[in-house]
């Protein structure tokens, strides 16, 4: 990895005027999303990807909560966010700049083989979210400015495959299936409904009918279950299926109609809320 202290990182952009986000998806890494970012006010709603999401904070701090947890994030702080884990976050003082990536299971899977030359039979996962490494965010630093400024092929891809194995290597784990109970099943036949059905306007009665649970005990036991309300589940697979459709090159406007969302202003606050772009950005990086 290369040598980059944290201070060089933050130095090298300094946190100051407008907000602003650049976003693009890499082809040398199956069109990955990454993200770098710098925000003064903009405040994520929660939400979750189908993909990892991995990053550190350049300058700034972020203030976000996973798991019911409640974090402030700062510079040479590392987040390491498996996919379906919901996440918020807010800036803390004036602000904060950072860059993700979003690798995909598959995708961290085949870079995890092709450094260290074995087979991985289990799927990857990180027990903790938050981490303080300043060594290994300025070394992420600099392997994703070499993704953003579009350097070769082989410079990009060594930097990137080894930032991730030596972080996999020191922080990661393999998931653990939670043993299974009553009222899990009943709130993940509520989040499967949800999930199959996005598109619709489900009400609280039909889900809970499906749950076999009354209203308010649905209610407090997906949040405990998923950190999330079904309303806000259900708004955040939205924003996911849009994704997914914007990135094929539909227009937002035929996306908000399709993923269930009231009209386009409405879609284009939730999704912004959620990826910290407008759909017209993400369509186009």
């Amino acid at each position: 990895m290369e040598n980059v202290s944290q201070k060089q990182a933050a130095d090298a952009m300094p946190l100051a005027g407008p907000e602003r986000a650049r976003f693009w998806r890499d082809r040398r890494f199956r069109n990955m999303e990454c993200l770098s970012a710098s925000f003064l006010t903009h405040e994520y709603a929660p939400h979750a990807h189908d993909t990892f999401s991995i990053g550190a904070i350049e300058s700034g701090t972020q203030i976000a909560t996973m798991k019911g947890v409640r974090e402030e994030t700062g510079a040479g702080d590392l987040y390491l966010i498996d996919p379906g884990v919901v996440h918020d976050g807010v800036p803390g003082g004036d602000g904060y700049r950072y860059r993700m990536i979003y690798p995909d299971t598959t995708l961290f899977i085949d870079i995890l083989e092709d450094v260290t030359g074995k087979a991985f039979n289990d799927t990857p996962s990180f027990p903790k979210e938050l981490l303080n490494d300043p060594e290994m965010a300025a070394a992420f630093h600099a392997a994703h400015r070499v993704l953003e400024r579009g350097a070769g092929a082989l410079e990009s891809e060594e930097g990137m495959f080894r930032v991730l194995v030596a972080i996999f290597q020191r922080y990661g784990s393999t998931i653990v299936v939670p043993v299974d109970t009553k009222e899990r099943t009943a709130v993940g036949r509520a989040r499967d409904y949800l999930t199959d059905n996005f598109e619709s306007d489900i009400g609280l009665d039909e889900l809970a009918d499906v749950a076999g649970l009354s209203r308010a005990h649905l209610i407090r036991a997906f949040r405990r279950e998923y950190h999330i309300t079904p309303h806000a589940f259900l708004t955040d697979k939205r924003v996911r299926e849009a994704r997914k459709l914007l990135q094929a090159g539909q227009a937002p406007a035929d996306v908000a109609i399709q993923c269930g969302f009231a009209d386009q202003a409405h879609f284009t606050r939730h999704f912004k809320a959620r990826t910290g772009v407008t759909p017209g950005q993400y369509r186009a990086g």
